[in-house]
């Protein structure tokens, strides 16, 4: 780690009479300590990751060689896929057999006609499986149903839906986590206006709750619940801290009781770096059940600040640009124990260790 101070920069700014808040470029005045994170403490699997690089195999070189920079050892590429597009990936990414691991999604080919498409879904997941898929992801519903996975989606399906059981089963059994996408963060829920603190974003990926059968954010996180539940030999890792970073003891709660259930950080960097105490605490308590992603595009200035959050004490930082909320972020100052466990360790005893 590199250690510097801000200093007071001049610059020259907008007007206030015509500033737009979309416009708004807070810059800290404070003379504290800001530290530059080289690379991460300790080795890093990110679970959490797409085909950010999709052209040719040089991409996938520079994302290994930045990988390396930054101690990223093994990146999980969700790829929500199944057939050829998957078969495609496998393809692609086999070059790096050691750095990348590759999950495939569901087939949901008939899923509203044919009462025995579920045949036909374990079929592929069997065959995705054999061709090196460690597990299942990003499965995602926003409150219409699961409609993440390609090249079929499933819209008025969701998670705990019966129709899912014998598929959520068979994944239990062949040893494949589910990575699930419930909901949204609560910002996205609340009105577009002068009183919601996450505003720009909360525009952006707004929920309208005035759609037709559309579940709101208790019931999305319900659908969660009642899958985890109910299939209690399958893991389920509910990404985005299960999009319940306004609220986290929603989140506890389950957590304590499942214990097929883990939660990984990726993309809530911003939403709970607001809170750093409380966010210490919870890590703390949940150590063992956290695993660290990304889910944002390859560059440095990514690794660096997701690192910057979890490893140090800095306080009243700007990431507008990153992550387009306005608000100052503070670090959690995780201990070694704690990041240890969330970089790799959760991940390794999860996903790597031999089956008895």
């Amino acid at each position: 780690m590199v250690w510097l101070f801000l200093n007071t920069l001049s610059v020259v700014g907008q007007g206030v009479e015509d500033l737009r808040l979309m416009d708004y470029r807070p810059q800290s005045i404070y003379r504290i300590p800001k530290t530059t994170v080289t690379k991460a403490k300790f080795p890093v699997i990110d679970v959490h990751s797409h085909d950010f690089l999709v052209n040719s195999g040089g991409d996938l070189a520079r994302w290994v060689k930045t990988m390396d920079q930054y101690g990223i050892k093994k990146t999980i590429v969700l790829t929500m896929s199944t057939g050829a597009r998957f078969d495609s990936l496998v393809a692609k990414y086999k070059a790096y057999p050691d750095r990348f691991d590759l999950w495939c999604g569901f087939d949901f080919t008939g899923y509203d006609k044919d009462p025995k498409w579920t045949d036909h879904a374990i079929r592929e997941l069997e065959r995705c499986q054999k061709m090196g898929a460690k597990g299942i992801g990003e499965v995602g519903d926003k409150g219409l149903g699961l409609f993440y996975d390609r090249p079929t989606k499933a819209y008025g399906m969701h998670i705990d839906d019966p129709r899912m059981k014998p598929l959520l089963k068979r994944c239990g059994e062949l040893g494949m986590p589910i990575n699930i996408h419930v909901a949204e963060s609560y910002w996205m829920y609340q009105k577009v206006d002068s009183t919601n603190d996450g505003l720009i974003n909360a525009a952006k990926w707004h929920v309208y709750l005035n759609q037709p059968d559309i579940l709101n954010h208790e019931q999305m996180i319900k659908t969660l619940e009642n899958a985890v539940r109910d299939n209690p030999g399958t893991t389920f890792i509910a990404c985005h801290l299960a999009n319940c970073d306004y609220d986290l003891t929603i989140l506890g709660r389950m957590l304590d009781k499942y214990p097929n259930l883990y939660a990984d950080i990726s993309a809530r960097y911003a939403e709970t770096a607001t809170i750093p105490r409380y966010m210490k605490a919870f890590y703390e308590r949940y150590q063992d059940r956290l695993l660290y992603g990304t889910d944002m595009a390859i560059t440095d200035h990514m690794y660096q600040t997701t690192f910057r959050i979890l490893q140090t004490a800095d306080e009243h930082f700007y990431e507008i640009e990153q992550y387009n909320y306005h608000w100052p972020l503070h670090g959690f100052d995780l201990s070694d124990a704690v990041l240890k466990k969330v970089y790799s360790e959760n991940a390794e005893k999860l996903l790597y260790q031999k089956k008895r």
